[in-house]
């Protein structure tokens, strides 16, 4: 696989500017994929948002600056998919954000392989109550070990306020965790 500096001269050349994107696409595609999941729960809607996150990427890419990395770049327009998609669904329903959280709460009880008892099921339920950003920043930094840096890069977001939202999701997810089971 490529490099993202090479990938990128590629993309920028129009004989190989759909292998470069192609590239692209399978060195990202799988990470982006769970960081969706994790976000919107229903896998149909994961492959939905995605697919929006890579069309924007290649009407975009042409216009990336490098001010930081692809992959933090790609995130970012994940991120922002997953919240418009996320607004979307509570508008299209007209309910309040409460009910939308609870339907991604039953989302993962109607999965097949649910099981009440099992520690990950639990912490998939839990980080479904948290507010909306909680829930990004607990997501990129437990499951994508992401570093507060690049984060506040992502999110828009000063270091302090993101590691302050990360404590209070994990007390969040650890009372929850104690309180129903």
């Amino acid at each position: 696989m490529l490099e993202d500096a090479e990938l990128l001269q590629q993309f920028r050349s129009e004989e190989t500017k759909e292998k470069a994107f192609t590239q692209i696409v399978k060195k990202y595609q799988e990470k982006l994929y769970w960081h969706i999941r994790r976000m919107v729960v229903d896998h149909d809607d994961a492959d939905d948002v995605l697919q929006n996150v890579f069309i924007k990427v290649w009407n975009a890419l042409g216009n990336f600056r490098e001010d930081s990395r692809l992959y933090t770049w790609l995130y970012k327009i994940a991120t922002n998919e997953c919240l418009t998609f996320l607004d979307q669904q509570k508008r299209k329903s007209a309910v309040h954000l409460d009910e939308v959280d609870s339907g991604l709460s039953n989302k993962i009880k109607a999965d097949g392989g649910f099981d009440a008892n099992k520690l990950e099921w639990k912490l998939q339920l839990a980080i479904q109550q948290l507010p909306e950003k909680q829930r990004v920043v607990f997501n990129l930094r437990y499951y994508e070990e992401m570093p507060y840096e690049e984060m506040s890069r992502i999110l828009d977001t000063s270091e302090g306020a993101l590691k302050a939202s990360y404590h209070h999701a994990a007390k969040k997810i650890e009372e929850f965790i104690r309180s129903e089971y």
